[in-house]
């Protein structure tokens, strides 16, 4: 009797841990009217992209460790400037026309020095002098021409410096389990080109990109009206259009900011018992006490009972400390 009631008991457990295990498996619910535009499971996630007409942004996660996840931030080198448009008429007139304001004063006053020549008399240099001042003076005007150079300097574009890797934050980890599967609040079908371009998918330089177990799936994106509102994304495989949600993406735009991960130390104020401060050759030891989200409470160890308010102030100033600037991964501080 003892036996079957331990076997019973055993495949009600096996029954209860199969059923956590689809639970478990079981996707979240979904709101309202939500679709899927990339059906994937977040194990499968390697890589978040997101990029516009001058910068990019990846979340991705760690080679060494899959659970960490990193930020990825750079620049696109910047586009040369179109110059002005150029008359049809002077487009036969080559590099004559494009250097007549430095040249041609040249040439008219070696012209005019040539042709005065025959009429100076016996006195006059040959015209192979001239020939000669007016070769000089085309070549002294072409090397001395400002306008020149300023154009080689407005061409030649600024340098991009290196991305940068640095540690996402928790906010870093949440956003990027967000993306698979993806979702969006409507689908919109195959749009034809005018609606495209109504919406802002017509001509865009924004782009989604999730690597899935190394394959690329790529999408557009609208820039959102007047700065805010909920973006389309467009699926680059067969131009169906989303509406995506709003929350989605602003993070990724202020990656610097929000995602990177600002701490001191991954430790919280019940993570340690004693302070030492130490300056100079002089050090005091408190015994610390605390739980979050509350400050610590610090006392000097030769009267553990009695509070130190001045110390507990000081030390929650320093505890407090966001640095402004990080170094990435594989940087060094500035300097010889």
């Amino acid at each position: 009797m003892k036996a079957r009631d331990v076997a019973v008991q055993g495949v009600l457990a096996g029954v209860a841990l199969v059923a956590a295990f689809f639970v478990w498996q079981r996707e979240p619910s979904r709101a309202p009217g939500e679709v899927t535009v990339e059906d994937a499971q977040v194990r499968s996630l390697d890589r978040v992209r997101y990029e516009d007409e001058t910068r990019f942004v990846e979340l991705f996660r760690d080679p060494k460790d899959r659970e960490s996840i990193w930020v990825l931030l750079g620049n696109k080198p910047a586009k040369p400037n179109a110059g002005p448009a150029v008359p049809s008429g002077a487009g036969d007139a080559g590099p004559t026309a494009s250097g007549a304001g430095s040249e041609g004063g040249g040439a008219r006053d070696a012209g005019a020095l040539a042709s005065a020549g025959p009429d100076a008399g016996s006195g006059a240099r040959p015209a192979g002098d001239a020939g000669a001042l007016a070769s000089a003076a085309i070549d002294a005007g072409t090397r001395g021409s400002p306008s020149d150079a300023g154009t080689l300097a407005a061409a030649a574009p600024a340098p991009v410096s290196p991305p940068r890797e640095l540690r996402g934050n928790d906010m870093a980890q949440k956003l990027f389990a967000r993306f698979a599967p993806l979702r969006a609040q409507r689908e919109l079908g195959v749009l034809d080109t005018q609606k495209l371009e109504e919406i802002g998918l017509a001509k865009t330089g924004r782009l989604l990109t999730l690597t899935l177990d190394g394959a690329q799936k790529r999408f557009r994106l609208a820039a959102p009206a007047s700065g805010w509102g909920a973006p389309y994304l467009q699926r680059v495989s067969d131009g169906q259009v989303f509406l995506l949600g709003p929350a989605l993406l602003p993070d990724l735009e202020a990656a610097a900011n929000r995602l990177v991960d600002r701490r001191l130390h991954t430790f919280d104020v019940d993570g340690f018992d004693r302070v030492v401060i130490t300056s100079g050759a002089t050090s005091r030891a408190f015994v610390a006490s605390g739980k979050p989200p509350g400050a610590v409470q610090l006392a000097p160890v030769e009267t553990p009972t009695a509070p130190d308010d001045f110390a507990r102030n000081w030390h929650d100033r320093v505890w407090r400390l966001t640095p402004v600037e990080l170094l990435g991964r594989g940087e060094s501080p500035p300097g010889p």
